[in-house]
């Protein structure tokens, strides 16, 4: 058996440990084998393995894409559906913004509730928001996270960069260290870039200085968003 094969096996079994048993080991030579009941796991798990062959490029790659799991096209809206429902429960109250456009999820975060201003180090008080968020999206795993940092126009194009980047990179890594899987992550920074409001009003400046976190289904056939 190939070492991608093991990875699939092994990634449809586990799948599969908390629900009726799909998998069986041969007594005599440890093999193991799906039940017809496991088979249903079997597209996911490749799927997934693929990503994480692509990603890892090896069977540890292919175990941890496997266990993400890939969606079918038909299932992508209800998924989405779900880990909407949870987002906003999670986030009532905290100034996360939850917006919803087709399958793809964003989370705009404000600059004010996240960062001291012209700082890129997470408020302690906002931290306790993030956690609700970080255990959202390690519950639903088969969406790409790509966490975009913007700033307003104030300053120079270097620094505003600069900032944006290190902000967007704050989030993700909090992400990281909290339960979801790094592989699912990208962060960039994109300055004063795709302004939500003016920049001519202090209203509108506070508006544009946000991190916004984007979750996009990994569907069959689909590719890691660059942003």
């Amino acid at each position: 058996m190939t070492m991608f094969k093991k990875a699939i096996m092994a990634t449809a079994c586990a799948s599969l440990l908390l629900g009726t048993a799909g998998c069986v080991t041969d007594p005599v030579t440890g093999q193991q084998s799906m039940t017809r009941g496991g088979k249903g796991a079997v597209a996911g798990a490749a799927g997934g393995a693929l990503l994480g062959g692509l990603i890892g490029g090896s069977g540890t790659g292919a175990a941890i894409g496997g266990a993400i799991g890939m969606l079918a096209g038909g299932a992508a809206g209800s998924y989405m559906d779900k880990q909407e429902r949870a987002l906003r429960a999670q986030t009532a109250g905290t100034g996360i913004e939850v917006q919803r456009q087709g399958d793809v999820i964003k989370l705009e975060m404000p600059a004010a509730v996240t960062f001291d201003f012209n700082s890129a180090v997470l408020h302690p008080e906002f931290m306790p928001s993030l956690n609700k968020v970080a255990q959202t999206l390690a519950q639903y795993q088969s969406t790409y996270v790509n966490v975009n940092g913007f700033t307003d126009s104030v300053g120079s194009d270097a620094v505003n960069m600069r900032l944006s980047q290190q902000r967007a990179d704050a989030v993700a890594n909090y992400l990281k260290g909290n339960g979801v899987n790094p592989a699912r992550i990208t962060s960039t920074g994109f300055g004063p870039a795709n302004p939500v409001a003016s920049n001519d009003t202090d209203l509108g400046r506070a508006q544009n200085r946000r991190v916004e976190i984007k979750l996009t289904p990994m569907t069959e056939g689909s590719t890691k968003p660059a942003n």
